[in-house]
């Protein structure tokens, strides 16, 4: 094993905010503070930091935090200019106790964590480019999502509040939305019920102009996949949406190196869970959650669809397995399927 401490000369800490980033330089040796300075964000800021690392001698390792939002810009730049970037997450609150907080701590300590690190187990940042596309879409997803369920229960509460004719008592259907959005104001109406109908009509309007933008954005995660990673949508149970969560989570080649680390991410990697006479194990809560739920649906299909992986099922059934053990292991299987595909067909 290979640790930080031996493979650099100095580790620069990183601590990233909107308006301006604070570097510490730490020897990678002894672990001292030789310097630390505050540069802000814009590009001017980012490029006289380039400048102050460029200074440095020896091999330089900067540990970034927030690469993936407050430290992206900088993360990139870096990358450009050849120097070696790897992600640190914030410090717990229980390491401040005794100690406080300022950026310039903060700094330090993700300089100084990572200096016992085995390099093979740094975190590359996500790549850019088409990675950075499908993230944007799916956090977009998600939001589109969210109001869209939160309109259907608002909905459902009216439609379950008031009598307009639509039988809400097992929540508010496609078919109901698309007659609530047709309706018309009728003048025999008093004014309670023609305010509800007028609002059950508008949110139902809603609802189906959320709908098309999230088919749409379906449409570009399919285009963004075909264009870049058009076999991926061949593994059996992944679609556009399952396969941008498992591209932005993998993002390129080299950055997940080990099937075991891509099972560890996805939050599949069995932990074990044995007490007295039981030997068992159970899935992490840990790892990146909407990889996970994308395994997890690919699991749901293949259960419903696959022969063989039914097949599967049936044969752990007869041996006294649960349904959350048969799960664990089909979640952890397809996590090794789907990374030794993506090591052939990633860039």
């Amino acid at each position: 094993m290979t640790i930080v401490a031996d493979t650099y000369d100095h580790v620069i800490g990183v601590d990233t905010h909107a308006r301006t980033h604070t570097y510490a330089l730490v020897n990678a040796r002894t672990g001292g503070i030789e310097k630390t300075k505050t540069f802000p964000t814009h590009p001017a800021g980012l490029a006289r930091a380039l400048t102050w690392i460029s200074q440095v001698t020896g091999t330089v390792l900067i540990a970034c935090e927030g690469t993936g939002s407050y430290g992206r810009q900088l993360a990139l730049l870096l990358a450009d200019a050849g120097l070696q970037v790897t992600e640190v997450r914030p410090p717990a609150k229980t390491s401040r106790v005794g100690t406080g907080k300022t950026d310039n701590i903060d700094a330090r300590t993700a300089a100084r964590g990572i200096l016992g690190t085995d390099t093979d187990q740094l975190i590359t940042p996500r790549a850019p480019g088409a990675r950075h596309a499908l993230a944007v879409l799916l956090a977009a997803r998600l939001r589109l999502d969210a109001h869209r369920t939160r309109l259907k229960n608002s909905l459902t509460a009216l439609c379950r509040d008031t009598n307009l004719g639509i039988d809400a008592r097992t929540g508010i259907t496609n078919a109901q939305i698309t007659t609530i959005a047709a309706w018309r104001t009728r003048t025999t109406d008093d004014l309670d019920t023609t305010t509800c109908r007028d609002e059950a009509r508008r949110i139902a309007k809603e609802i189906h102009h959320l709908t098309a933008e999230l088919a749409a954005n379906r449409e570009r995660l399919a285009t963004i996949i075909t264009d870049t990673t058009p076999a991926l949508l061949d593994i059996n149970g992944v679609g556009p949406i399952n396969g941008a969560k498992i591209l932005n989570a993998y993002s390129h080649h080299g950055r997940i190196r080990t099937e075991a680390a891509f099972a560890k991410l996805a939050g599949t990697a069995p932990l074990p869970a044995s007490s007295g006479n039981t030997t068992r194990h159970r899935l992490s809560r840990y790892g990146d959650r909407q990889l996970n739920s994308a395994l997890h649906r690919i699991a749901m299909t293949r259960l419903a669809h696959d022969p063989a992986t039914q097949a599967y099922r049936d044969k752990r059934t007869t041996h006294d397995a649960s349904n959350r053990d048969i799960h664990r292991s089909l979640k952890r299987y397809i996590a090794r399927e789907i990374y030794r595909n993506l090591e052939h067909i990633t860039a």
